[in-house]
């Protein structure tokens, strides 16, 4: 586009506490780690798409489907290892420079090469320097709050909250983790993407924005997934 060159890096680790091994447990006999794999071959716009891992077999699934591998050593696939870190590792070691970094992270299996489309043309149509994709949140926030330890309710609620219906309340959205896009040198400055300024959102629909983190969500993504390959 407009002959911006973009690196797409999808970090996946071997370990997994909460859903063991969930970036190559199977939906319809495909691999998580392959929808985003094929999401981001499938964009227009992405020139290179490379994936990180420390686990072999992820790697050898991932090149089956045609992803570009780098190996991450062990201190870069550790529970405290930061994204910024894992992405800069990438950077680091390949020889071509991109101006723009996309993150697609292999979790979100409902995010399509559309999204990434819609989300670069955002970053030219806006001439950003960043892009995050964001949801609608189910529940508004503002309908929560802490609880003290007898569990009384008493301020839970502001006044000018109560009796009012859900449809009344303002729209708050939330990070969806399903694309992230940052010109690199603003994101090797910045340590991240969260730039100060020139920042906006791409807004999804909550469906495309399920985030495999716990079983729940994989069996949430499958059920979706199996009902529009039906349809």
């Amino acid at each position: 586009m407009n002959k911006k060159s973009f690196l797409s890096i999808i970090p996946a680790r071997g370990g997994s506490k909460r859903l063991p091994r969930k970036n190559i447990l199977k939906i319809l006999d495909k691999p998580l780690i392959a929808y985003s794999i094929e999401a981001g071959l499938n964009s227009k716009y992405i020139d290179k798409l490379i994936v990180s891992s420390d686990d072999d077999e992820i790697l050898s699934i991932s090149k089956d489907y045609g992803a570009e591998i780098i190996k991450r050593p062990a201190n870069l696939a550790e529970d405290t290892t930061t994204t910024f870190d894992t992405l800069k590792h990438v950077v680091e070691n390949i020889s071509e420079e991109y101006e723009y970094i996309v993150l697609l992270q292999a979790t979100s299996p409902l995010r399509k090469s559309s999204h990434i489309d819609e989300a670069i043309k955002l970053l030219e149509e806006k001439k950003a320097d960043a892009i995050i994709s964001v949801c609608e949140m189910e529940h508004s926030p503002l309908w929560s709050n802490t609880l003290p330890s007898d569990n009384n309710m008493k301020l839970f609620l502001k006044d000018e909250i109560k009796n009012k219906r859900s449809q009344d309340l303002e729209k708050y959205y939330r990070l969806n983790g399903a694309i992230y896009i940052c010109r690199t040198d603003k994101f090797l400055e910045n340590k991240g993407f969260f730039l100060e300024e020139n920042i906006y959102a791409y807004i999804m629909d909550r469906k495309d924005s399920i985030d495999i983190d716990e079983e729940i969500d994989f069996i949430i993504a499958s059920e979706f997934i199996k009902k529009s390959i039906r349809s």
